[in-house]
């Protein structure tokens, strides 16, 4: 356990949100609800912001300014005091935290006893965050560098959960050196590719989340549009099939005897999207159907699938896993999220209420569980 745990004072959770991913709105969001629920008669809160442009910014404890409104994304600038930025520790045997801004002595904020990591996407979610706090000797929610690394990149996870028998659906990886080479024979592997397949297809970042920069493509006229729609976010991109299936959702989460699976949770067809993307998602608020609405057996396996996925990547805290349930009765795995959504409407949260773990004491057990481990090799 964390040495401030023998201490009396409450053990003090930074949480770090923002940052510098096409993510950034989500991730203010999803800060605020945690801020909103998180027991301050247990914990002492410190709201750290990363600006899209990289700064760490100390922002207010006021999670109503960071909402949507008129269907716009908040960001930490709307709620960063002044222009200073906050460091973390650079040295193992301390935790406290550094505020400087120019023109004024520095000023020490106290020691963090761990790290609430709120953001989505690369420069964060991606085992980049997770590896300068373990530089820093500061504990952290969640998955450690490997499995966050491999949670981002989705070819990387798609190999391993090959590797330990999870069944993938077909798909193929565009790297940037393919790209800068030759267009036209990234163009022709991608229709070789729906020739074996077929079209539609999905093109995507590889390493990005929340549906930024994915497109469906009905034939080879609209893969211009969409390779550079997911070459705005990521040089990498991955392209996938389409499987007709229905989507279902499972959240794991590590308990003292290891990690458990939640009631899972279907995602309906969108009627106003293509797929459920960005906009379905955030802005138009798609309802996810709590439980899912599966044969016991279908449940239980979906369940043991998504514990498979956690361990097989060597998650720690949580995951959300994602599947298709196809009309064979089997199970493809589309993706995990190592960080997922803490949003209102983010289906995490809810399926553990359904599992009878409601939303503060699922922050409890995450910070829990964060300040038992040690940082480094374990």
């Amino acid at each position: 356990m964390s040495n401030v745990q023998k201490s009396d004072r409450k053990p003090r959770v930074a949480v770090i949100f923002g940052g510098r991913s096409s993510e950034h709105g989500v991730s203010v969001v999803t800060a605020a609800s945690v801020l909103r629920a998180i027991d301050r008669d247990k914990y002492d809160v410190l709201p750290i912001g990363i600006t899209a442009g990289g700064r760490w910014a100390l922002t207010a404890d006021e999670p109503e300014r960071m909402a949507i409104a008129e269907r716009r994304m908040p960001t930490v600038e709307q709620v960063a005091d002044h222009e200073g930025a906050v460091l973390l520790p650079v040295d193992p045997a301390s935790r406290e935290v550094v505020y400087t801004e120019a023109g004024t002595v520095p000023k020490v904020l106290g020691e963090v006893d761990v790290v609430f990591p709120m953001l989505h996407g690369p420069y964060g979610e991606d085992g980049t965050l997770q590896g300068l706090l373990e530089l820093s000797g500061v504990p952290y929610v969640g998955s450690g560098v490997l499995a966050s690394a491999v949670g981002m990149d989705k070819e990387y996870m798609k190999r391993i959960f090959t590797s330990f028998g999870l069944a993938v659906g077909p798909y193929t990886v565009i790297r940037p050196r393919e790209w800068d080479r030759s267009p036209e024979a990234v163009r022709r592997k991608i229709t070789d590719f729906a020739g074996a397949h077929g079209w539609p297809l999905f093109v995507k970042p590889a390493r990005a989340g929340s549906s930024f920069g994915i497109s469906r493509v009905e034939g080879p006229d609209g893969l211009d549009a969409a390779i550079t729609e997911a070459r705005r976010h990521d040089p990498k991109l991955i392209v996938e099939s389409l499987l007709s299936g229905r989507e279902i959702e499972c959240g794991v989460l590590e308990f003292e005897d290891g990690p458990r699976a939640s009631v899972p949770a279907e995602i309906p067809p969108a009627t106003a999207h293509d797929f459920y993307d960005f906009d379905a998602k955030y802005i138009d608020s798609a309802e996810g159907v709590v439980p899912a609405p599966l044969t016991e057996q279908q449940t239980a396996e979906v369940r043991r699938l998504a514990v498979a996925a956690f361990e097989a990547a060597s998650c720690e805290g949580l995951v959300r896993a994602d599947f298709f349930l196809l009309g064979s009765g089997e199970f493809v795995i589309n993706e995990i999220n190592t960080m997922p959504g803490f949003t209102p409407i983010s289906m995490f949260p809810r399926m553990w209420q359904e599992s009878g773990v409601d939303y503060p004491e699922l922050i409890d057990r995450l910070i829990q569980a964060a300040l038992s481990r040690r940082t480094g090799l374990r």
